[in-house]
């Protein structure tokens, strides 16, 4: 059937009216103030809630292959869906990693069987695999991810050979992971120097520290202005690295953009005084930094600065964070489902508006990667479609935690607005309390 979202809130390239949406064939056919309804149609009404473009989240990991105790493909994506994420491109270091084409392959099977979410995959580059990277279709992966900073196995990339060729062969966008190992060896050394193995959760955004995260940036940087590649660096963390990066970008630039940057929801939300509530909880890499590094990247997005809102979502098992020892407690946050209602609870704050959420969860994110007729509330375009509500709020509990791993660093929390309902291509999976279809996912697109 046709289905037809009545009294609306559009949120969509800048601007808030009031507009109905009719949705057939899994995209949207037309946009108005006002549509007849019909005997054909599922009639959905809004009830004045505000209709966004679904988040696509440019940075997960969903553990699959190789980790089903912390997740799978099918159970990140479905705790994504319930938080208004209707795509996503995950990342390679799991097990096999993604860093040649058969292991690429084999993720998109996996995810065409098994994923709520559209989905694409990241290349991951190593040492030794330039060649696979020159010759990679640009169709076949959503970019290639570079660890310059400590990583699983072989994925460090810190060959700078190595390095030279990526940025001047890659076929398409290059996302960098940007913390300098040798820096942050030398501080773990000189911690256990100090505590042994009883290093404080508090130290450790003075051991994975700003200048770790700054000379590593700022080679990446470089690197990218000498080959003209297009880069992409993720999760910024600091005040200090914003200054390599063009204020006052427009959509329209970010396709071409020789630079562009990333924030995650958490460095959004949580700052180093949170260390002492939630230890390891919040325990990420790059880490969680000063209120002042907090408050300049929520600058850094209203001036666009920062082009795109992300998770690095990073599912561990409670057990495994629960490590008495800060070495043995592995970094990473369950986030995909409690991302969007954290940017909620900023805008309730005062810090983003709805329009700036969506430029920087959903059309950003579809400019500088490509994507072909998703981003958007646009006639035409895929129905990836996340209703919320601004008036009712949501307590996050462990019994309504989606994650495979059973626990967010949110729990307890009452965020300010709630998700009532995500479509994607068209199909109302979730309608804000429970899943009312389990149609998969499609594979992404893109206009390259």
């Amino acid at each position: 059937m046709k289905t037809l979202i009545c009294n609306a809130q559009l949120v969509n390239e800048g601007t808030i009216s009031s507009q109905d949406l009719l949705i057939e064939h899994g995209r949207i056919s037309r946009i108005a103030p006002q549509i007849t309804p019909s005997a054909d149609m599922n009639i959905i009404d809004a009830k004045g809630r505000y209709l966004l473009p679904g988040m696509i989240d440019d940075q997960v990991h969903f553990r699959e292959p190789g980790f089903p105790n912390k997740g799978t493909i099918a159970t990140e994506s479905r705790a994504a869906v319930a938080g208004g994420i209707t795509s996503f491109m995950e990342m390679p270091n799991v097990n096999p990693q993604t860093t040649n084409y058969q292991a690429l392959q084999d993720k998109y099977n996996r995810a065409e069987q098994s994923s709520l979410a559209n989905f694409s995959f990241y290349l991951g580059a190593t040492n030794d695999n330039l060649e696979v990277i020159k010759n990679l279709d640009p169709h076949q992966a959503c970019g290639v991810k570079i660890f310059m900073g400590a990583s699983t196995g072989n994925m460090l990339v810190n060959n700078p050979e190595t390095l030279e060729g990526i940025f001047k062969y890659s076929p398409i966008i290059i996302a960098t992971h940007c913390e300098d190992s040798p820096m942050i060896a030398a501080n773990e050394a000189k911690a256990r120097e100090q505590y042994g193995d009883n290093i404080p959760m508090t130290l450790h955004g003075e051991i994975r520290s700003r200048e770790a995260c700054l000379k590593s940036s700022q080679l990446a940087t470089e690197l990218a202005l000498k080959h003209k590649a297009r880069l992409h660096v993720l999760h910024l963390t600091t005040a200090e690295e914003l200054y390599q990066f063009k204020a006052g970008k427009t959509l329209s630039e970010l396709k071409d953009a020789n630079i562009t940057a990333e924030v995650c929801v958490h460095h959004l939300s949580f700052n180093d005084g949170d260390y002492e509530r939630l230890g390891t909880q919040i325990k990420c890499n790059p880490a969680v930094k000063k209120s002042s590094d907090q408050q300049a990247l929520i600058k850094a997005v209203n001036d666009d600065v920062i082009d795109i809102i992300a998770t690095d979502h990073a599912p561990h098992t409670w057990d495994e964070k629960q490590a008495t020892s800060y070495f043995k407690a592995p970094a990473g946050v369950p986030l995909v489902q409690h991302a969007l209602l954290s940017l909620l609870d900023l805008h309730a704050q005062g810090h983003f508006s709805l329009e700036t959420i969506v430029k920087k969860t959903s059309h950003a994110v579809a400019e500088r990667f490509q994507l072909k007729d998703r981003g958007y509330l646009r006639e035409g375009y895929f129905a990836d479609l996340v209703l919320i509500d601004l008036d009712t709020p949501f307590t996050a509990t462990k019994e309504n935690t989606r994650y495979h791993c059973g626990w967010t660093p949110f729990e307890g929390h009452t965020f300010a607005s709630s998700i009532a309902g995500t479509w994607v291509n068209g199909n109302h999976l979730f309608n804000g309390e429970k899943f009312i279809d389990n149609t998969l996912g499609q594979k992404l697109t893109f206009n390259r």
